[in-house]
C-alpha cells in the first residue's frame, strides 16, 4: 500500500514540477521582455505563485493516478486517462485566468476574452503536455507493477520500460496513436498563438494606414459637410425692468430656402504616401434656389436689425475652398468670409452681410453660387430647405451612400456613379422659419463616401479568422496520411509545418500592401503549398502522399478564398464545405487501424490486484 502511494505521488510530483517549471520560465521571460531586468525580484514571486497556485493540480493528479491504478483498464488506457485529466486541469485553469483578466465577464463576441481564453489555455497545454510525455515510461511501469497477472503485451512494455535506449529501439513500441493524436491536437492550439500576434500586426498596419490618411487629409482637406445657404435675421425685444427702465435684448431667427437645387461633380485623386495610397477628391458644387423674406407676426418690423442680416453657408473644412467663394443674390455678387453669427444651426461656415429692408418682406431672394471644393473621401449635405434636390456625379466607381437618407435614384458602374436625393416640407422635421433649433442638423446629413474597393487589411483579418481551419485540417490530414503510410512525424515536424501555415498570413499581409489582395493571396498560397508539399515528399519518401496533400491544400486554400470573397452566403457555403470535408476525412479514417499492431488477445482487459 505504501509503495502504491509513493509511486502515485512520485509521478504526480514529477508532472507537476516539470509543468510548473516550464510555466514559471515562460512567465519570467514575459516579465523580462516587458519590464527588463529591473524587475528581477518578480522571478521569485512568479515561481512561488506558480507553485502555490498549482497545488490543486498536484493533488488532482495524485488521486487520479491512484484511482486509475485499481481500474480494470489497459495500461495505455490508464495513461491516456491521466493525459485527459492533465488537459482538463489546464483548460480549467486557462478558462479561470481568462475570466479573471476580463473581470469575470463571459463574452465570446469580445475579442479580448476570446484571445485570452485561447492564449491561456494554449500556454498551459504547452507546459503540461511535455510533462506528461516525459513521465510516460514511469506511468507505464507503475500501472504494470500493481497487476496480478499481466498479459504478454504488458510484460513486453514493462521489460522495455527498464531497458537502455539501444534496446528500446529494437523492441516494438506500445500503441501510441492516442498519444500522438493528443500531441497533434495540442500543437493545433499552440499554433493559434502566433495568429493572435499576426492579427495585432494587421491592426497595427491598418492603424498606420489610417494615420497616413489623416496626415495627408489634414494638409489637403478633411471630410466635407455642406449646408445652406440660409439667412440669419437678428431682432430686438424691448422689456421694462423693475426700476421702470426700458431694456433691449437681442435674438435671432433663421430663414431657410423655399427651394434648393444642388448639382455636384466629384473627381477622385490618388495621392501616394510611402507604400500607402490616399483617396482624395476635387468637386464643383453648383447651388441655386430662393429664400422668402419673412418676419414672424409677433415681431414688429422695426425691431428687425436690418443692417446685421447675414447670408450664411455651412462648411466643415475651410482648407477645401479652392477659389474665391461668392454668391449672387438678386443680381448682387457677395463674397463670403469665414465665421458664422451663431452656431445653433451649423458649427462652422461662412457668412456675408446682406442689404435688405422692410420693403423686401414677402419677396423671394434668388441666389446661385458655385463652390470649388476639395476634400477626403466623404462629401455630405444637410438638407436645410423646404423643397430640395441634390444630384452628385463622380468618376469613382466604388461609392457608399450613407447618412440619414439613401438616394432616390442611383446608377453605379465602372465609369463612376450618379445619385439623386429629393426632399420636401412633408418629410422634414422643420419649416423654413426657425426661431429655435430643436433638432440636431448634423443628424440629417447624407451623401456619399468614396471607398477603396480592395481593403487588404479587412480581407486579411477575415482570412485569419479561418486560421483554425487552415491549421487544424492540415494537421489532421498529415496525421491521417502518416498513419496510412506508417511513417510517423515528430512533433517538431508538425511545428515546422504549422509555422509555414502561419507565415502564410504575414506573406499575405506584406504582399497585399503592394499588389491587389487577390494576387497577394495567390502568391502567398502558392508559396505555402509548395513548401509544405516539398516537405511532405521529403518525409514520406514518395510523391503520391505528397500529391494527395498538395491537392487537399489547393482545395482548402481555394475554399477559404471563396469564403473571404463571399459575405451574405459565407456561413452557408462554409457550413456545407466543412460538412463535405468532414465526410471525406471520416471515409479515409475508416481504413486506419487505430490500435496499431495490437492483436485481439492483447486488447483484452487484464485483471488488477485490489488496492
Amino acid at each position: 500500500m505504501i509503495d502504491q502511494f509513493k509511486g502515485a505521488a512520485m509521478i504526480a510530483f514529477r508532472i507537476w514540477l516539470i509543468a510548473t517549471g516550464i510555466f514559471s520560465a515562460g512567465a519570467m521571460a514575459v516579465v523580462f521582455i516587458e519590464d527588463g531586468f529591473d524587475s528581477w525580484y518578480l522571478i521569485f514571486i512568479v515561481a512561488l505563485a506558480s507553485l502555490i497556485g498549482s497545488i490543486p493540480i498536484l493533488l488532482m493528479l495524485f488521486f487520479s493516478i491512484y484511482f486509475f491504478r485499481s481500474r480494470n483498464w489497459l495500461v495505455q488506457q490508464k495513461s491516456s486517462a491521466l493525459a485527459a485529466v492533465t488537459i482538463i486541469c489546464c483548460l480549467v485553469y486557462g478558462t479561470a485566468g481568462a475570466l479573471i483578466d476580463n473581470g469575470f465577464s463571459i463574452d465570446f463576441s469580445s475579442r479580448n476574452f476570446t484571445q485570452d481564453l485561447l492564449l491561456f489555455n494554449s500556454a498551459l497545454l504547452v507546459c503540461a503536455v511535455p510533462a506528461w510525455f516525459f513521465t510516460r515510461n514511469l506511468q507505464i511501469s507503475y500501472f504494470i507493477k500493481f497487476t496480478n497477472k499481466p498479459s504478454n503485451h504488458q510484460l513486453k512494455i514493462m521489460e522495455t520500460a527498464h531497458q537502455p535506449n539501444d534496446a528500446l529501439n529494437d523492441q516494438p513500441k506500445p500503441n501510441n496513436i492516442l498519444t500522438r493524436a493528443i500531441i497533434t491536437g495540442c500543437l493545433i492550439l499552440v499554433m493559434m498563438i502566433p495568429t493572435l500576434f499576426i492579427s495585432n500586426l494587421v491592426q497595427e498596419r491598418e492603424q498606420r494606414q489610417k494615420t497616413v490618411v489623416e496626415e495627408v487629409s489634414a494638409k489637403w482637406a478633411g471630410a466635407q459637410t455642406l449646408s445652406g445657404p440660409f439667412l440669419y435675421v437678428p431682432y430686438k425685444i424691448r422689456s421694462t425692468a423693475k426700476d421702470g427702465k426700458i431694456e433691449e435684448s437681442y435674438h435671432h431667427y433663421w430663414l431657410l430656402p423655399e427651394d434648393l437645387r444642388i448639382n455636384g461633380t466629384v473627381n477622385h485623386l490618388i495621392r501616394p504616401r510611402s507604400i500607402y495610397k490616399v483617396l482624395l477628391y476635387r468637386s464643383i458644387i453648383d447651388t441655386e434656389g430662393q429664400i422668402k423674406m419673412q418676419v414672424p407676426a409677433d415681431i414688429p418690423q422695426d425691431m428687425i436689425v436690418w443692417k446685421d442680416i447675414k447670408l450664411c453657408y455651412g462648411l466643415s473644412d475651410f482648407k477645401g475652398i479652392e477659389e474665391r467663394l461668392a454668391v449672387k443674390l438678386n443680381e448682387n455678387s457677395l463674397e463670403l468670409s469665414p465665421g458664422l453669427p451663431a452656431e445653433d444651426i451649423a458649427g462652422n461656415g461662412l457668412s456675408v452681410n446682406v442689404n435688405l429692408s422692410a420693403a423686401d418682406i414677402g419677396n423671394n431672394l434668388n441666389f446661385n453660387m458655385q463652390l470649388k471644393l476639395k476634400g477626403s473621401e466623404v462629401l455630405h449635405f444637410v438638407p436645410l430647405s423646404g423643397n430640395s434636390s441634390y444630384v452628385l456625379q463622380s468618376d469613382w466607381h466604388s461609392p457608399s451612400f450613407d447618412g440619414n437618407n439613401l438616394p432616390a435614384e442611383r446608377v453605379v458602374n465602372d465609369s463612376g456613379f450618379t445619385a439623386k436625393w429629393t426632399f420636401n416640407k412633408a418629410n422634414l422635421p422643420f419649416g423654413t422659419l426657425l426661431r429655435e433649433v430643436k433638432f440636431e442638423p448634423q443628424s440629417l446629413a447624407f451623401g456619399a463616401t468614396l471607398l477603396e474597393p480592395a481593403d487588404q487589411y479587412a480581407k486579411t483579418n477575415r482570412s485569419i479568422k479561418y486560421a483554425i481551419l487552415f491549421i487544424g485540417l492540415t494537421f489532421s490530414l498529415f496525421f491521417i496520411v502518416e498513419l496510412m503510410q506508417k511513417k510517423p512525424m515528430h512533433p517538431v515536424q508538425y511545428t515546422l509545418i504549422g509555422l509555414a501555415l502561419v507565415i502564410f498570413y504575414t506573406l499575405l499581409l506584406s504582399v497585399s500592401e503592394f499588389v491587389i489582395f487577390d494576387l497577394a493571396y495567390l502568391i502567398a498560397s502558392v508559396a505555402t503549398i509548395s513548401l509544405v508539399t516539398w516537405y511532405a515528399g521529403a518525409h514520406f519518401k514518395a510523391w503520391k502522399p505528397a500529391m494527395i496533400l498538395f491537392s487537399a491544400l489547393v482545395i482548402l486554400y481555394s475554399f477559404i478564398f471563396i469564403l473571404i470573397r463571399l459575405e451574405d452566403t459565407a456561413l452557408l457555403i462554409g457550413s456545407v464545405g466543412l460538412f463535405i470535408i468532414l465526410a471525406i476525412a471520416m471515409y479515409f479514417s475508416k481504413r486506419i487501424n487505430w490500435y496499431g499492431n495490437t492483436t485481439p488477445q492483447e486488447a483484452l482487459p487484464v485483471q488488477y490486484a485490489n488496492p
